[in-house]
């Protein structure tokens, strides 16, 4: 079983910056990507960024440019940086990790989620 530890997040003023982070932890043999989704009332989930095991980024067209996200010096760490946010980055943000366990079993784990209100 592979769990998500989620932070950060809360409300923010458009224009302000937020920061999240998740680590991954338990039957980890391979993680093949970590990163966060967003989904908003009303709307279906979506990506906002994550790293894939090789370093590569991967960014939701709304946040490039805005969010940046970074591998931590935690194992099995990522830190997304949001800036310039905007009200429509009103959702809640879910961490997802994909791979394998070590049992060889694939995994695909989401965390609780946190809100982020982008409010003046």
């Amino acid at each position: 079983q592979v769990e998500l530890a989620e932070s950060g997040g809360g409300l923010v003023q458009p224009g302000g910056s937020l920061s999240l982070s998740c680590t991954a932890s338990g039957s980890i043999f391979m993680l093949n990507a970590l990163g966060w989704y967003r989904q908003a009332p009303g709307k279906e989930r979506e990506l906002v960024a994550r790293i894939l095991n090789v370093g590569t980024t991967e960014y939701g067209d709304s946040v490039k440019g805005r969010f940046t996200i970074s591998r931590g010096d935690i194992q099995n760490t990522v830190y997304l940086q949001m800036n310039s946010l905007k009200p429509e980055d009103t959702a809640v943000y879910y961490c997802n990790a994909l791979g394998y366990d070590n049992n060889y079993r694939p995994y695909d784990s989401w965390g609780q989620g946190t809100q982020v209100t982008v409010s003046s």
